[in-house]
């Protein structure tokens, strides 16, 4: 039996690093992994979904599908989310090597 780490399964299976199909699962990844951060300080701050949506202005049901899954949210909403949870949110931005020209 031939052993293969998690990242030669990921290369075989998904595809390797910086191919649309390993990109777009490594985001979808990165936003499970945001929801589930979300709902791990809700629960923290003894908050239910319902007093989450009320501190910012939105439906339980905003909040409990944000928790599954962060897509289709717009940043302000996740910062307005951590805010309300009085919890820091650091972002880093990553930039390929892109020629920028400026007219």
């Amino acid at each position: 039996m031939k052993m293969m780490t998690l990242d030669q399964l990921k290369d075989r299976d998904i595809g390797e690093i910086g191919t649309p199909e390993r990109d777009k699962y490594e985001f979808d990844l990165r936003m499970e992994l945001l929801g589930e951060m979300i709902k791990s300080v809700r629960k923290k701050r003894n908050l239910t979904q319902k007093q989450l949506g009320e501190l910012i202005g939105v439906q339980k049901s905003q909040i409990s599908k944000l928790e599954r899954s962060t897509k289709n949210v717009t940043i302000e909403t996740i910062l307005k989310v951590f805010k309300a949870l009085k919890a820091n949110v650091k972002f880093s931005v990553e930039m390929n090597e892109l020629e920028f020209n400026v007219a």
